[in-house]
């Protein structure tokens, strides 16, 4: 057993887990983790992207309640039925993308630069959306998610296809773009969560069987560390993020963006760090 090889795998569930829901981009942090710790092969791509898995159980664990209940009454209850339908519908826009420039996004957009790039333009996006919000608090005119229509969970999943180009972040696209289609912070916050859960279990599960016959056997290790990494530090940041918003805004994470993607390009420009691709 490779202990450094499983080190690394928990760094890098850490880095999952802690990043995933949070507007700051999962993906571009694994790339540029990856790139520091020297674990950016091709099967590390495709553990990234199951790891997202373990991220996903904590959503399902902390939002159990609603989505026991919405199982339970789809047959009966049209506002479940609704709620369903909308998260499905928000679901395939990033489904046919994906397929259709999955392979030319990841072969020319996943380079530690162009995450920088995106952190930094992303950030000033959540400035203005932000300020937008302050400055009109009456914009939001959806406050539940039980409230959005198919029309708003279309809009919604459109935006979440901005998230194919690493370093946009799946959840900022998600919960700004819904800010800014009329969503309060806190129903944006959760359509992102429950969305969260078809986009990357389908992600994952993808991924697996495209790339099978790079793994073996002896990589459940590897994976099994980085899945409960995940899973853990994905609870935690969740009922952070959750207790967080009820009382601040995104402005924080829009400065972390911009002097994160700033190091990074000072650092790849100089050479002090030499950012592999």
């Amino acid at each position: 057993m490779d202990i450094v090889l499983l080190m690394k795998a928990a760094v890098m569930g850490l880095v999952e887990g802690l990043t995933e829901f949070l507007p700051i981009s999962s993906t571009g942090h694994l790339i540029l983790a990856g790139a520091l710790l020297g674990f950016d092969d091709e099967k590390a791509k495709v553990f990234d992207i199951a790891i997202q898995t373990g991220a996903i159980f904590a959503v399902i664990l902390v939002y159990w309640t609603k989505i026991r209940d919405t199982v339970v009454a789809l047959p009966t209850e049209r506002q479940a039925q609704r709620f369903a339908l909308n998260v499905v519908i928000a679901f395939l826009p990033a489904v046919l993308l994906g397929l259709l420039f999955g392979k030319v996004i990841k072969a020319h957009l996943f380079t530690p630069v162009v995450v920088a790039s995106t952190f930094i333009m992303g950030g000033f996006i959540i400035l203005w959306a932000e300020r937008r919000q302050q400055n009109n608090p009456a914009s939001a005119r959806i406050h539940d998610v039980d409230d959005m229509t198919a029309l708003d969970a279309l809009k919604v999943g459109l935006v979440q296809c901005l998230a194919m180009v690493p370093g946009t972040s799946r959840s900022g696209a998600t919960i700004i773009g819904g800010m800014l289609l009329g969503l309060s912070r806190k129903a944006a916050t959760d359509f992102s969560f429950y969305l969260a859960i078809p986009t990357l279990i389908g992600a994952g599960a993808y991924s697996l069987y495209k790339e099978r016959a790079l793994l073996s056997m002896a990589d459940l290790p590897m994976f099994g560390v980085g899945l409960v990494v995940s899973f853990v530090s994905a609870w935690l940041c969740i009922r952070w993020l959750l207790r967080y918003i009820a009382s601040h805004s995104f402005v924080g994470f829009a400065y972390y963006r911009i002097v994160f993607g700033l190091i990074v390009l000072a650092t790849a420009w100089s050479g002090t760090v030499t950012w592999s691709a």
